[in-house]
């Protein structure tokens, strides 16, 4: 895609009550193949304060902010947005190198209206998203899309833009109102995705944009993903069945809800996540979240104006223009860690530090503030979670096996 015109983006992250993970995160954007954009955080004071501490925010756009809605948030992001295009991502989630050049790319098509990538999970690895559509209830419908090339559908295919990793022309997020404030947590960009469906276009899957998503503690689950409050669920659910669904599919979708949070809480209580003492009070912050949806005032949101604000280019310099793999044992490693950050203080090369010990653990991965990305397992154990449990590899070939999986989302090359 061209570095100027439509090349230009601004990359909008909401954050509450978690500057750890911004501390984290931000730091991977100055890794961004694709250097023609602005940042833009929308953040609570402890957030803007570590964006502050890390040297960067002469770089970006920051608006405080500190309620628990994120439409709301988002759309403070939408109103500074300068660019033609708008990326959205999460504070706990890391973008790969090519990320946004990949999201990005679809719209040099005019008809493409938004575009979404895969999302990895916590452990780096694994899939948590992949292509997904939703229905007029709001339910999910797995799409069987190609790994490695773009798919594009019509946005009356209502596919789901998930708002970790996904953008959109801003002219067209901005003509419907961007997110809807009704929707304070949960289907906040189904909304749109089902309000952008009748405009006609173009949606586009991009697999290789990709990022990690952490699932940090909020204000509705603990960091092991327990639910501690479902209201914002049943609130959001009411809100979406009114809007888009048939008045004859609302209770049987109401109904599917319930039977789901049942599921999702039995599920926590196994994993001993959460104590069956824990599920009244849930089932009841449920039933009270659809009782305030099903009654909330619900009009769609007044068209967004343009940005008031200059664009302000986040990069600086040159980005990564290849990727290195580098292997090292178990003792080896705080030597090859420093040598590793050391080199990647430059910014022009992409490292991963694979580090290997001779036993079965599974891989997991993680991105180093410091400007890498370093991954831990056994030479014998498994990355990806549908190999065997045990396989006899030697080093060399290991390294060249992850590596080749590795290149094709990570490499500037690629």
């Amino acid at each position: 895609m061209s570095e100027s015109g439509e090349g230009r983006a601004s990359v909008i992250i909401v954050s509450r009550g978690r500057p750890d993970e911004l501390r984290r995160n931000l730091p991977a954007f100055r890794f961004q193949t694709h250097r023609n954009f602005e940042l833009i955080l929308v953040a609570d004071p402890a957030g803007l304060e570590a964006a502050r501490a890390l040297n960067l925010s002469h770089r970006m756009k920051l608006v405080e902010f500190d309620e628990a809605n994120i439409s709301q948030a988002r759309n403070l992001g939408l109103a500074e947005a300068a660019a033609p295009l708008v990326a959205f991502i999460d504070d706990d989630a890391t973008p790969e190198p090519p990320w946004l050049s990949r999201l990005l790319a679809p719209f040099d098509a005019p008809e493409v209206n938004a575009s979404t990538g895969f999302v990895r999970g916590r452990n780096g690895i694994s899939f948590q998203w992949q292509g997904v559509a939703t229905d007029e209830t709001g339910a999910d419908i797995a799409l069987d899309v190609n790994e490695s090339e773009t798919t594009l559908l019509p946005s009356a295919r209502c596919v789901k833009t998930h708002g970790t990793n996904c953008a959109f022309r801003r002219e067209s997020l901005a003509r419907i109102g961007g997110f809807d404030p009704a929707f304070r947590f949960f289907l906040d960009e189904t909304d749109v995705t089902h309000r952008l469906a009748p405009t006609g276009g173009k949606t586009a899957i991009v697999p290789l944009a990709q990022v990690h998503h952490g699932f940090a503690a909020n204000a509705t689950r603990r960091a092991n993903r327990a639910p501690t409050d479902l209201a914002p669920i049943g609130r959001s659910a009411a809100l979406f069945l009114r809007r888009h669904c048939p008045e004859d599919r609302r209770d049987p979708a109401l109904v599917a809800l319930r039977e789901g949070q049942k599921e999702r809480l039995a599920l926590h209580r196994n994993e001993r996540r959460l104590n069956a003492e824990d599920e009244p009070a849930l089932l009841a912050s449920l039933e009270a979240g659809i009782s305030e949806g099903l009654s909330a005032p619900l009009s769609d949101p007044p068209p967004f104006g343009p940005s008031q604000t200059p664009f302000l280019p986040f990069s600086e310099g040159p980005g990564p223009t290849r990727h290195e793999l580098r292997g090292c044992t178990f003792f080896g490693y705080r030597k090859a860690l420093a040598r590793a950050r050391a080199d990647a203080a430059s910014g022009d090369t992409v490292i991963t530090l694979l580090r290997l010990s001779r036993t079965t653990r599974f891989h997991a991965s993680r991105f180093d503030p410091a400007g890498l990305w370093i991954q831990r397992g056994g030479l014998f154990g498994r990355s990806e979670r549908t190999e065997p449990v045990f396989r006899f590899w030697r080093r060399t070939a290991r390294l060249a096996r992850e590596g080749a999986r590795i290149a094709c989302f990570r490499s500037p090359e690629s």
